[in-house]
């Protein structure tokens, strides 16, 4: 074991409203939040898949902890780790999922890698430092702390209304989530006035605007991008964009970019991208991308409509 390993309890249970992330950093701290209350809040979220983070977050502040989000570094991951606190950070995901949040359980300064919290008590996930880094800044470095108020209060914030700017981000994706698009707006709007440079917000901006169908969209991703040249999400949803706006080479474009800083984040780009590629004639690009996307999402629901369209190729 790590001299910089905090030990966690093994998680099971978890819920929309209360993840997995959450459901462990409370328990750490010997605060048992209650799963009932988080299937109540649920059945706000009918169909719902992933996780909602800031439910989970206002849930452990309702029963007595305190918490920060923030944009950070590696070297501040460690000095709070070394605080005893064990934090949560924002991560690519795999496959058909964007995104996830997981638990820093530690870090070890011989091996140069960080520790990932693993339910199971016989597991360690360890990721080399550099490989951390690169894919923490893909959305912008978040981390979340959650404590008892008393701790919290220790832990140095130089720009508090940053803070209430990435908290605003969270805010608006649960706003989102109730079909309250425009309290969703004004809430990004907010924290970007707030915070002008903060790219989670512009690109989460960009994503409603997106949704709208709506070309303001392109100057928000535009400027997540200005503030984080590997905001793959971003790219991404430029990807999105142009591909329903029927500007093929464009999309195909953007897509690369989100490719190229990470290739087996989202499995469905691939699909995307070569779509993008067919409708230009390139039928060889547009196969390969459309086995990537296959083998990127296994579980994938039109796997054999996909397994004919390549065929045909």
């Amino acid at each position: 074991m790590s001299d910089h390993e905090l030990l966690l309890p093994a998680v099971t249970e978890e819920n929309i409203c209360l993840p997995l992330a959450v459901s462990a950093v409370s328990k750490y701290w010997n605060v048992n939040l209650p799963i009932s209350e988080a299937r109540e809040i649920a059945k706000k979220y009918p169909n719902m898949r992933g996780s909602i983070l800031i439910e989970g977050i206002e849930l452990a502040e309702r029963h007595g902890l305190g918490s920060l989000i923030l944009h950070s570094t590696l070297s501040e991951l460690k000095k709070v780790i070394d605080m005893g606190i064990p934090p949560i950070v924002i991560l690519p995901g795999l496959y058909e999922t964007v995104q996830h949040a997981s638990v820093i359980s530690g870090y070890d300064e011989k091996e140069k890698s960080i520790i990932h919290y693993m339910p199971q008590p016989d597991q360690i996930g360890m990721i080399p430092e550099k490989q951390f880094d690169r894919m923490w800044e893909e959305d912008g470095r978040l981390m979340i702390l959650l404590a008892p108020t008393d701790i919290i209060s220790t832990v140095r914030v130089e720009n508090k209304s940053k803070e209430k700017s990435n908290r605003l981000c969270f805010l608006s994706e649960k706003l989102n989530l109730q079909n309250r698009q425009d309290d969703a707006i004004k809430t990004l709007r907010e924290a970007v006035t707030i915070d002008g440079s903060n790219s989670t917000a512009l690109c989460l901006l960009g994503g409603i605007y997106n949704e709208k169908n709506s070309q303001d969209c392109v100057s928000f991703y535009e400027k997540s991008i200005d503030c984080n040249k590997s905001c793959y999400l971003a790219y991404r949803g430029l990807g999105n964009y142009y591909l329903k706006a029927k500007q093929y080479d464009r999309a195909a474009s953007y897509y690369t970019k989100a490719i190229e800083i990470n290739p087996s984040r989202f499995g469905p780009i691939y699909k995307n991208r070569g779509i993008a590629l067919m409708e230009q004639g390139k039928k060889k690009e547009a196969r390969q991308d459309l086995e990537d996307y296959l083998r990127y999402t296994p579980t994938a629901k039109d796997k054999e409509s996909i397994k004919q369209a390549i065929s045909e190729l």
